[in-house]
């Protein structure tokens, strides 16, 4: 396994671009223009402005969002001293993780030099470059020095991260953990396995938080730093202990915490044994801990433990820190990293170990429902929410300890940035959830007898969403809330099967009968059909019951909408039923349509598609600016589609003259403002940016054109979103994950809104 994992490595740094970053620049470059503009003689102009406003080189250049990753190589992982060259990897590495967690640029470098005085120069020298500054794997007790000296010299952040970054980890760690094992930080013995650079920091944090140094026993290699020891530096003197002891065994006697950055299998089941109850174990010596996972529970059951890991609960990983502690220090554009910037992120990640956990993390970790207690205490690396809440954090402690440059006045606004570095937050979504929560409304979810559903609607009710009721088998529903420890309090189940619900099935069956009996439906039939899910739910949304329903994760599309289409039917003034996606791009919204019902449309199902189509657009307060697609651009080429197209277009400019829509037209001249401005300025689209709604002539179109754009274009599609029906009935794309069943909620709840306004 280590030959393959050597060989993997090797090939991963090797093939290819060599290493894991490249430079990327940020602005146009494809014209002399562009150059002219980029260097000379239009790069004077910004230089002399920051030569007469210093500030202005955060206006005028990346530095704002540029870290360095410092190191000299002397104390790279657990490899030790092999030099600058050597650790060049590391610290690339380091940019990658910066970038793809904070969207943080890094240029990372490497000082062939382990001279003080001559680091500190060198880094100072190039901090102008720079908004902030990482020191990594430098060791002690230079690290110290170095880091104490820059701090005081520069007025920009800078961390030793492999002092702090683990420090800031476990104490996050620390706090749930005496949360779950019911112990006072103050009044716990805590024994600490190593003395460098990342033992101490971490335990001058802990005292941050509580902990009292006549309770702290420290051990170097040597053994306890006690006052018989004449060899120790000032660092380790801070942690010297009065007791008279000197081995890790007599230590752990009565402790209430274990903290190991030391080296493998030092600690020994029998001491776990002689700790006190509920004892807190961090050992983080990697790649294996000082005790393995399995042999500490094997040695007893109270243990909360947490390693390096990733294979194991809790795993202790600086990557919960750094990003996220650079990303709200440069944001507020910081004098440096204080203690207080610290202990912000400890309880940011602590707070966040104890909410509801993503379905995306939950399916990275092949988990079906973590959930904060002894086996979670920290939260995982690929938590989307990190930034959100660690980033924030931070950038409030530095304000509120007055070194921040730039105080942030809108939080939310603030939040929907970090979001969008990542993509993690999508404004339409956000603006769905919100317009939802504001008049939420009860959605069965027709489906409940599965892991997936229930995980959406535990979700939708932790947000405020919509007040899901369950449709199954209660034991089953019930059973499944338990084995996964979901958090679902009051909740309506409803069986359509159970005696309970005799009276309604018996309601909907003649209501279906009376409906149906002309085609080929008797009423025993109808009776039978009332016991399946896809013909009650719908029935209790017409009959006022419920006000939306979502359905179609296990069943396919057309046993889905058949019945709902049966018993709803379409509303008083739309002639058809149509079907739109939402596709989420990096270039924002775009609504497709029809996607999913009418196979070839007439002239007249075209223009019905539109207006339906505009309609739901506006309820997510968006203007539609509508292309009509075609194969040609306004008569260039013959044939049905295009003639089609533009009697369409012709009727909808008779009769809607307000209506921002045109074609025929191809689909890259119409999301293409700058092509449709040249070539056919008289377009209604010409003028006032891409159109957002594409509407196709042809149902294979729709389909084909959706599904390439979310496969190969990277776009979220939420959807199939049905309109022109009488009530809010939606149906799921079988398959789909737990994100994009909340999304369908909300939809599902906008719309049963928007038919409540109309009297519907």
């Amino acid at each position: 396994m280590n030959t393959l994992l050597k060989k993997n490595a090797l090939s991963y740094h090797a093939d290819g671009r060599p290493g894991k970053i490249e430079v990327i620049p940020t602005k146009p470059h494809a014209t002399q223009r562009d150059l002219s503009l980029a260097y000379s003689p239009g790069v004077a102009e910004p230089c002399l402005e920051i030569q007469a406003h210093p500030e202005d080189v955060y206006k005028y250049t990346a530095k704002g969002n540029l870290v360095a990753v410092i190191s000299n190589g002397t104390a790279v992982l657990g490899l030790g001293d092999i030099g600058a060259s050597a650790g060049k990897p590391v610290m690339e590495g380091k940019g990658l993780l910066f970038k793809i967690y904070a969207d943080i640029d890094v240029f990372d470098i490497e000082i062939d030099e382990k001279d003080i005085d001559k680091i500190v120069s060198t880094v100072k020298a190039i901090a102008p470059t720079f908004g902030g500054i990482n020191l990594e794997d430098i060791k002690a007790p230079e690290c110290f020095e170095i880091e104490e000296r820059l701090k005081a010299e520069l007025d920009i952040p800078l961390m030793h991260d492999d002092q702090h970054g683990t420090a800031i980890i476990t104490s996050a760690g620390l706090l749930n953990a005496s949360l779950i094992a019911g112990k006072n930080i103050a009044d716990m013995k805590i024994v600490v396995n190593g003395a460098g650079a990342s033992a101490i920091s971490c335990t001058r944090l802990y005292t941050k938080l509580g902990a009292r140094k006549e309770n702290i026993v420290m051990l170097d290699s040597k053994g306890v730093l006690n006052r018989k020891r004449t060899d120790l530096n000032k660092y380790k003197m801070e942690f010297v202990t009065d007791r008279d002891i000197d081995t890790l065994e007599q230590a752990m006697v009565g402790a209430d915490m274990f903290l190991g950055l030391s080296t493998a299998g030092v600690l020994k089941p029998e001491y776990l044994k002689t700790m006190a109850a509920h004892p807190i174990i961090f050992a983080c010596a990697n790649p294996v801990p000082e005790i393995s996972y399995d042999e500490a529970m094997a040695t007893r059951d109270d243990i909360i433990m947490g390693t390096g890991r990733s294979d194991f609960p809790n795993q202790v990983n600086n990557v919960l820190g750094f990003p996220y502690i650079f990303r709200g220090a440069l944001d507020v554009r910081a004098k440096g990293i204080n203690e207080e910037m610290k202990l912000a992120a400890a309880y940011a990640l602590a707070e966040l170990a104890k909410l509801p956990v993503p379905e995306e993390v939950n399916i990275a970790y092949n988990a079906r429902n973590l959930k904060f207690g002894k086996d979670y205490i920290i939260p995982k690396p690929v938590d989307p929410r990190l930034i959100l809440h660690v980033a924030p954090a931070v950038a409030k402690a530095a304000m509120d300890t007055g070194i921040a440059r730039k105080p942030i006045e809108n939080w939310d606004a603030y939040q929907e940035e970090l979001g969008k570095r990542l993509g993690l937050v999508n404004p339409l979504i956000q603006q769905i959830k919100g317009k939802a929560r504001r008049n939420p409304k009860r959605v069965i979810f027709a489906e409940a007898e599965n892991y997936k559903v229930l995980k959406a609607a535990e979700i939708v009710v932790e947000e405020g969403i919509a007040h899901p009721i369950l449709l199954g088998d209660k034991n089953t529903i019930t059973q499944m809330i338990k084995q996964y420890d979901l958090e679902l309090p009051g909740v309506e189940i409803i069986d359509p099967k159970s005696d309970e619900q005799a009276e309604k099935r018996q309601l909907f069956a003649n209501q279906y009968y009376e409906k149906r009996k002309r085609r080929g439906v008797n009423q025993q039939l109808s009776l039978d059909f009332m016991t399946h899910r896809n013909f009650f739910a719908p029935s209790m949304v017409e009959n006022g019951f419920a006000d939306a329903m979502i359905s179609g994760l296990t069943t396919s599309y057309p046993e889905t909408i058949r019945p709902a289409l049966r018993i709803i039917g379409k509303k008083k003034n739309s002639k058809i039923i149509s079907g739109m996606y939402i596709m989420l791009t990096k270039k924002g919204p775009f609504f497709f349509a029809d996607t999913t019902v009418n196979m070839n449309p007439s002239v007249e199902t075209l223009m019905e598609i539109t207006l339906q189509t505009a309609e739901a657009v506006r309820a997510f307060n968006i203007e539609p600016r509508i292309a009509i697609l075609s194969y040609s651009n306004f008569g260039s080429v013959e044939g049905n589609i295009p003639i089609k197209v533009r009697e369409t277009v012709a009727r909808l400019h008779a009769e809607y003259p307000e209506l921002i829509v045109d074609g025929d037209m191809q689909a890259n001249f119409a999301i293409n403002n700058e092509m449709m401005n040249e070539h056919f300025p008289f377009s209604k689209l010409a003028g006032g940016g891409p159109a957002n709604t594409l509407i196709f002539p042809y149902l294979t179109a729709g389909n084909i054109a959706y599904k390439l754009m979310q496969e190969l274009g990277g776009a979220e599609a939420i959807g199939p979103v049905l309109m022109g029906l009488d009530k809010s009935i939606h149906v799921l794309q079988m398959g789909s994950t737990v994100n994009e069943i909340v999304n369908m909620t909300a939809i599902a709840v906008i719309d049963a809104q928007t038919h409540e306004g109309n009297g519907a």
